[in-house]
């Protein structure tokens, strides 16, 4: 970063030539990093302003850059890759007998004898079960090395302890048999330890068993000092469940009636009685600017472009740190402005904006700044033209004594004015000598293209000019403060941040910007592209794209800003450590321990991956514990009932509640295998579909069903969608595609009121506090006021019975967080990048291919389910979610979609083959959200590996749909698929 101011302030605007603007414009290109991204400062550039006084100060106060905090890399998860087939399970004549008693703990079951593969030197199987902890097997060096061990004749196994040398298994298979020749198995590890490894509930009843190894830890065979079996016990072994079957209404028509509408939690915009608009929104600290990779990107002839190579192919060097979150990031590092904008006042002829910010502790003055500079070509990643008018210069001067001189401002009250009569020096509204006044369009150099067809300074100047209503104005602020200052509030962080880069219409407010020519100038984003509303996510010019699901409603309000980054703080915690999942972040101790022993993830974001999908299946014997698998019994009626061993879902990792020890309880679920089939399309091109079939350690459940983690955004714009809009939409009878469309409807669960169904696969969650509580149930084995205690899992919670787990309040940040989280905007208009620069892959659009996508798209009718637009009410406790025209690309209801995709497993209304539309809204960044972490897929199970494939898979209401698409041709059909990578 280069830290030498170049002053673009007093270079770029035409006011009179204060001290304040001269020393601002130092402050700006310190504290917010104006420069030339490492190219020395540009001498081309017209002024359009006298130039500074000879006294003004060469230097600025003395700061550090802030700390370039770079996004977490995703770890890849530990796949299996032994076996491309899946040894089967036990079945039912080797699991242990109905009845067996478990009422007492388990004792030592003793081994008649150990056979094994090749070994090393004289370390025979017989030494891994003669009770002496010093002599060990070990096998030859051999990955597929095993050891048996055979009990004499069919013995019940409840507990397995394996205890290594330093040469264990990193990957093997435990297996069961009863004839030494053909091997079921009990239970596959991958990512193994070493040390000692237990396996509890083996659910056996087997004469032989086996260790077949898949993948050595060390170059060395494996090599196992003792194993240990015990019987069935209470130790060891899972109690049968008395369950209760999950009780939904009838049908809807004891509909509770919409809520009252209330005052929105915060006012984001209100006009005042003679017409001034005021805008408030909150801030966030962030490492870098929006237009950073950590590269050189300068336009031909200009610098050093390190996004081609010598040879000019493109290269990636990025990404930047603009869309993750610094260290703490909940911690005193959000922040409030407000623009107090008097554009549509009567008899105004000259605008003004005064700009107010409400930080949590004192700052130095003079962070912000106004217009890039877009008319310099050495300056592409960043640099501003305009820092506007500080009200008392010595707010910023005092920052030379390192002293932060801008006190900290309560937040204003509602829809008023902190001073609505009064203000500061004069400027009505203005809180103190701190507060900024912009009352003009900075001065630039005229613009004209050279022989490389580069835009660049002609030699004229386009003058300074009053504002006018329509101008965009980018606006960035920075959180400048001192040492002293975050001391004073106990906060040991940095002092310094970026933060984050908006654009502002005049008369209008936010709105969400993308890059135009020249050197991607900003630009509010076309109406069309905003699919989450006037809240969408902006273009990342950041290369950031892994946390583009993880990005705060566009237009968040002051305070909800705060609300939102502690509701992420919940999400990223480890529920048993109170760990942050990114580095840098204080322990969360409310959260220590509040999991239960048994559970699939421990946080929100090991299932949602970036806020994204699960992993998919893609491997055999693959676990699949980032998906959920609702489990459920058949009772004497035949109705769905939760699993006696299982309760409503499958937990599928289990820990010590005394040591916190990881454990195997025999519940997980894997991947047996697939289904493989072929369809060839109209033009001739074959497509292969694949659908993962599932295997439990444990009993197979009469009925289940696998359901991938689906992406959080937009689901508070989902909430806020009146329910009369979504019911207006159902069908009593198919339509000529024989496309219907049902809603579901379920009980709240704390009130008892028979609401619409909104979330999850079938629509059987009412609301996000429901839909958050089930998860955090179901999934993490956490309790919270809707879901008070575990035996909630059995489908009835027993009454007046509390558990530790998540409170009221943290319930409700959660819920809020996951209701502000943002949707992108629609990758439909091409970026202005300089000439030269190499678009970035998620920018690289090709706009008339997208718009002819659409038209497919309408033209299948996948619209009919797939529904482009629909308008939030008014009813949404957010202000920044009321009367949104939004793009999610669903109805909210089911439709039956065919045998293909049919599990056989019923919620409410929705029968074994009925889905709710999946909103697809942010679907072109699938992949990209997940990162490295490994593979996702589509639909409900994740089988669809691609778009086309999850395409081929509609079926039932949507084959007519699916039949035209089987039938476009290959340009049409890379429209449609470039309009769907597009959203």
């Amino acid at each position: 970063m280069n830290k030498t101011p170049d002053m673009p302030g007093a270079r770029g605007r035409l006011a009179a030539p204060t001290l304040a603007i001269a020393l601002l414009a130092a402050a700006i290109s310190t504290a917010c990093g104006g420069g030339s991204g490492g190219v020395s400062t540009p001498t081309d550039a017209t002024p359009a302003s006298p130039a500074a006084p000879a006294s003004t100060p060469a230097s600025s106060p003395v700061a550090t850059e802030p700390v370039l905090e770079l996004p977490p890399a995703s770890t890849p998860v530990d796949l299996p890759g032994g076996s491309t087939t899946a040894t089967p399970h036990l079945p039912p004549s080797l699991q242990l007998p109905a009845g067996t008693d478990i009422s007492k703990p388990g004792i030592t079951v003793k081994v008649a004898a150990a056979t094994s593969s090749a070994v090393e030197g004289a370390n025979t199987a017989s030494l891994a079960i003669d009770g002496n902890a010093t002599t060990r097997w070990s096998s030859a060096q051999d990955d597929a090395a095993w050891v048996q061990f055979d009990f004499g004749a069919k013995t019940a196994l409840g507990y397995l302890s394996l205890t290594w040398e330093n040469a264990y298994g990193k990957e093997y298979a435990l297996q069961g048999s009863d004839d030494g020749q053909t091997w079921y198995q009990i239970r596959y590890v991958t990512g193994g330890k070493g040390g000692t490894e237990e396996f509890y509930n083996l659910n056996a009843n087997v004469r032989y068993v086996r260790l077949q190894g898949v993948a050595r830890a060390t170059q060395y065979g494996y090599s196992l000092f003792e194993v240990t079996f015990k019987s069935p016990g209470s130790d060891n072994s899972l109690p049968t469940l008395s369950t209760t079957a999950l009780a939904f209404p009838a049908d809807g028509s004891a509909l509770a009636p919409a809520a009252a509408v209330q005052p929105p939690l915060e006012t984001v915009q209100f006009s005042l009685p003679d017409g001034t608009l005021v805008t408030r929104f909150g801030m966030m600290g962030r490492s870098r600017h929006g237009r950073e990779r950590g590269e050189d990107w300068n336009e031909i002839g200009f610098g050093v472009n390190d996004t081609v190579d010598t040879a000019g192919n493109p290269r990636d060097k990025g990404p930047g740190a603009y869309l993750n979150f610094v260290a703490n990031y909940f911690k005193n590092r959000t922040w409030g402005v407000e623009f107090i904008d008097n554009s549509r006042v009567a008899g105004v002829t000259k605008p003004t904006i005064i700009v107010n910010q409400y930080y949590q502790q004192a700052q130095k003055g003079g962070g912000q700044s106004f217009f890039r500079r877009f008319d310099d070509p050495k300056v592409t990643g960043y640099g501003w033209m305009s820092p506007g008018k500080l009200l008392d210069d010595t707010t910023y001067t005092a920052g030379f004594n390192d002293v932060a001189a801008c006190p900290v401002v309560p937040k204003p009250p509602q829809d008023a004015l902190t001073n609505p009569t009064s203000g500061y020096g004069g400027v009505k509204g203005a809180n103190d000598g701190c507060s900024v006044v912009l009352d003009n369009m900075p001065g630039y150099s005229a613009l004209s293209a050279n022989a490389d067809g580069v835009m660049v300074p002609n030699g004229t100047t386009v003058p300074s000019r009053a504002l006018k209503l329509g101008d965009a104005i980018e606006f960035t602020g920075s959180f400048f403060s001192t040492r002293a200052a975050m001391d004073a509030i106990g906060d040991s962080g940095a002092v310094r941040y970026y933060t984050n880069e908006v654009t502002y219409v005049v008369g209008t407010g936010l709105r969400p910007w993308y890059g135009v020519q020249p050197r991607l100038m900003n630009a509010p984003l076309p109406e069309e592209t905003l699919q989450g509303g006037t809240g969408s996510v902006s273009y990342d010019y950041a290369d950031n794209g892994a946390f583009i699901f993880q990005q705060p409603n566009s237009q968040i309000g002051m305070q909800n800003m705060q609300r939102f980054v502690e509701g992420r703080r919940w999400v990223h915690t480890n529920l048993w450590t109170g760990d942050h999942n990114e580095p840098g972040n204080d322990r969360n101790t409310a959260a220590v321990q509040l999991q239960g022993a048994r559970f699939n993830q421990s946080s929100c974001f090991a299932c949602h991956i970036g806020n994204g999908r699960s992993l998919a299946p893609s491997a055999i014997n693959q676990r699949l514990d980032t998906m959920g698998v609702r489990t459920a019994a058949l009772d004497a009626n035949g109705r769905q009932v939760p699993h006696p061993v299982y309760g409503v879902a499958a937990q599928m990792n289990a820990r010590s509640t005394s040591t916190g020890a990881l454990q195997d309880w025999g519940t997980s679920v894997r991947v047996a295998g697939f289904d493989v089939r072929t369809v060839k399309l109209a033009d001739g091109t074959t497509v292969e579909l694949s659908k993962p079939r599932v295997a439990f350690d444990g009993p197979m459940p009469a009925a289940y069903s696998l359901r991938s983690a689906q992406p959080m955004i937009g689901v508070g714009l989902l909430e806020a969608v009146p329910d009369a809009d979504i019911l207006a939409r159902v069908r009593t009878t198919p339509d000529a595609d024989g496309v219907k469309g049902v809603a579901n409807f379920a009980f709240d669960p704390e009130t008892g009121a028979v609401r619409l169904g909104r979330y999850g696969w079938k629509a059987s969650k009412v609301s996000l506090r429901h839909q958050a509580a089930a998860a955090a149930l179901q999934d993490m084995s956490v309790t919270s006021p809707v879901y008070p205690n575990r035996d909630c899992l059995s489908g009835k919670c027993t009454p007046a019975k509390t558990e530790k787990g998540l409170t009221e309040d943290e319930l409700t940040l959660i819920s809020r967080y996951l209701a502000l989280l943002a949707v992108p905007a629609q990758r439909s208009v091409a970026s202005g990048f300089p000439k030269g620069v190499t678009p970035l892959p998620d920018l690289d659009v090709n706009p008339a291919q997208v718009a002819a996508g659409a038209q497919v798209f309408q033209a299948n009718r996948c619209t009919a389910c797939h529904v482009a637009s629909m308008k939030t009410g008014n009813g949404s406790e957010f202000a920044e979610l009321r009367n949104q025209l939004i793009k999610p690309y669903t109805d909210l209801l089911l439709h039956d979609m065919g045998s293909d995709l049919a599990d056989g497993f019923a919620e409410g209304q929705a029968s074994g083959s009925m889905w709710r539309t999946s909103a697809l809204w942010g679907i072109g960044y699938t992949q990209r959200v997940a990162g490295s972490a490994g593979p996702v897929g589509y639909l409900h199970d994740g089988r669809a590996r691609t778009l086309t494939e999850a395409i081929l898979w509609h079926g039932g209401e949507a084959t007519t749909s699916r039949q035209r698409f089987e039938a476009l041709s290959k340009a049409d059909r890379e429209a449609l698929l470039a309009f769907l990578k597009s959203l």
